[in-house]
């Protein structure tokens, strides 16, 4: 059992410089090893985080989703090479927004199809709404009110020109919301209703959810911001609510820290989990290899969020632990959420990690993240 005063200290001193509230729990070669809450869930009702807190986990919804597309590719229902289009014919001959010497704007059909690993590694050319390029300024011009479900939204995806010829730039976007839309067509279920039978049930993740059910609706965080345009974000809880329909396959899932402990203990077990297989050995270890070149490393670090990382299908992978000055075993992975929500699998160290807040600022957020992993691997 490992000393984990300094992870406690640094936990409380989240919550002392202002944050509502965090938890974390640990687990270490199958042992529960720390778990701890700070702060209120609801301050204004006095109600403390705890084991029955609900958090919006937004982008750590995409684990999940990238993890059930492998489950059907296991079952021989696609390939990875195989074009997008012969399951989405909506993304047949797309187009890509390219610029004259002069610095005009024109679309030219793309060099590519997209390919099913593009929507998974984040490489083809679909963006979220933004003003960095004209791809992410024409996707701001509809918002999730407007879209009713997964297949919609891929269908208005479609129409946009791309960012880029597919596979040959790394680029954040809406890949995993539209590989929902492929979970559907694949499996002739909602997405919702697939991830509870295949995912939610056999792992015992009651509190995970698209929506949350009326009795449970005390038991969400409280989410804080420090900018009107996260505000506007906050104030997105629509896609939560009963009457909701839109399944988000890249930040829609509600989560308890238990519940996401849970899965983040399968892929750090190979893909099962108290008897329960949901991964094959094999495709996990895919899942979690480095699969950008160069030229998509230089486009990832160029945010600055994960120096010395690359990615997998679907999570960041260490891919230098020097250059990012990573304490942690070579192999480990995991990914983030908007409102700084943050998981670590370490197969070698059969160590898990999850982190659990409600706030969306510009900064900072990850930052806890990593220094989380820096005093937890000091602890083990």
């Amino acid at each position: 059992m490992g000393d984990y005063r300094h992870v406690e200290a640094l936990l409380q001193s989240f919550v002392d410089k202002g944050l509502t509230n965090c938890s974390c729990s640990v687990i270490h070669r199958g042992e529960t090893v720390y778990e701890g809450y700070f702060g209120y869930a609801n301050p204004t009702e006095n109600r403390p985080v705890g084991p029955e807190t609900i958090f919006r986990i937004y982008s750590m919804t995409k684990v999940i989703t990238c993890t059930v597309a492998l489950m059907l590719y296991e079952r021989g229902l696609f390939l990875l090479t195989d074009p997008l289009y012969d399951y989405l014919p909506e993304f047949r001959n797309p187009l890509v927004y390219r610029h004259e010497m002069d610095g005009s704007l024109y679309t030219s059909p793309a060099a590519t199809p997209i390919r099913i690993m593009d929507l998974f590694k984040m490489t083809s050319g679909l963006t979220m709404h933004g003003d960095s390029n004209e791809t992410e300024r024409q996707v701001s011009k509809f918002t999730l009110k407007d879209i009713s479900n997964v297949r919609m939204m891929a269908k208005k995806l479609a129409e946009i020109p791309l960012a880029f010829d597919p596979g040959t730039r790394w680029h954040y976007g809406f890949s995993h919301d539209v590989l929902g839309a492929l979970i559907e067509v694949l499996s002739g279920k909602s997405f919702g209703q697939f991830l509870k039978d295949e995912i939610f049930e056999p792992l015992g993740m009651n509190d995970t959810f698209f929506r949350i059910p009326d009795n449970k609706k005390s038991r969400l965080s409280t989410l804080d911001a420090e900018t009107e345009d996260e505000y506007e974000l906050a104030r997105g809880d629509y896609i939560y609510q009963p009457n909701a329909t839109l399944e988000c396959g890249g930040h829609g899932l509600l989560s308890t820290l238990r519940d996401y402990a849970r899965f983040t203990q399968m892929l750090v077990r190979g893909g099962e989990l108290d008897g329960t297989r949901i991964l094959g050995r094999k495709t996990l270890g895919l899942m979690t290899t480095n699969h950008l070149d160069s030229t998509q490393l230089a486009d990832m670090e160029a945010g600055g969020t994960w120096p010395g990382y690359g990615y997998g299908l679907g999570v960041r992978v260490i891919n230098d632990r020097a250059k990012g000055g990573i304490n942690s075993s070579s192999g480990e992975f995991g990914w983030a959420g908007a409102a700084g929500t943050w998981m670590a699998a370490d197969p070698d160290e059969e160590l898990s990690i999850v982190y659990m807040q409600g706030l969306l600022p510009k900064k900072y957020n990850e930052i806890r993240g990593h220094k989380l992993r820096a005093a937890i691997y000091g602890a083990i």
